[in-house]
This record gives structure tokens, C-alpha cells and sequence, in this order.
């Protein structure tokens, strides 16, 4: 069974930096993404990396993040990560690693694989 295992959840004050890391034990992906889930609030995604070959595309950013957040991804170790710079309160969530077979996706809907989720809390 696949599984995707994230870490680098945690408490960070307003202005400050996380890095969260996401390692799949299984196949590489054609997509790896992050989506955060606020209380009371639905899942939203957050960005996307696919890959091309050997290669790696980097997918769009929610817009929310864009300019904050830095999505990166390794094929060969089949890790994701996310620099999350400049939090804000808002950005306080549960955030999912996912994987899925659909090149550039940022649908939650083509994303079969998820993580645990590891939770992020800024505080003002």
C-alpha cells in the first residue's frame, strides 16, 4: 500500500517560515500537490508539481500563497516540499500531501493518494 508521510508541521509566530517535507513509499507520481483544510472550511489546494520525464513541472500556486510559498519536488527520492515564508494567522491549517496520475492537476478530485496531514498553526 502506498503511503505518503508528511512532517514539518508546527507553531510559528506571524512573519515567520515553515518547511513542510512529503515522502511516498510508493511509485513516482505524475503529480505530487499540498491542500490545506482550515476548521469549518473545505479542503483548498495550495500548489502542485508534475513531472515530465526526469523532469519536473512546477504548477500553478492558490493565490493566496502565491509569492509566499515555494513548492518543490525530487523524482528520484519521490519528495515534496513546501517553504511556506511570510505566514500569516490565515494560513493556520491541517496540510495534506497528495499524489495522483493527472499531469498538472489542482483538482482534489484527481488526487488518490493522500497523506495524514500535519498541522500548521500561526499565531498573531
Amino acid at each position: 500500500q502506498v503511503q505518503l508521510e508528511e512532517s514539518g508541521g508546527g507553531l510559528v509566530q506571524a512573519g515567520g517560515s515553515l518547511r513542510l517535507s512529503c515522502a511516498s513509499s510508493g511509485p513516482t507520481f505524475m503529480s505530487m500537490a499540498w491542500f490545506r483544510q482550515a476548521p469549518g472550511k473545505e479542503r483548498e489546494f495550495v500548489a502542485q508539481a508534475s513531472r515530465s520525464g526526469s523532469k519536473v513541472f512546477y504548477g500553478d500556486y492558490a493565490d493566496s500563497v502565491k509569492g509566499r510559498f515555494t513548492i518543490s519536488r525530487d523524482n528520484y527520492k519521490n519528495t515534496v516540499s513546501l517553504q511556506m515564508n511570510s505566514l500569516k494567522p490565515e494560513d493556520t491549517a491541517v496540510y495534506y500531501c497528495a499524489a495522483g496520475p493527472i499531469y498538472g492537476s489542482k483538482s482534489i478530485d484527481d488526487y488518490n493518494v493522500w497523506g495524514q496531514g500535519t498541522q500548521v498553526t500561526v499565531s498573531s
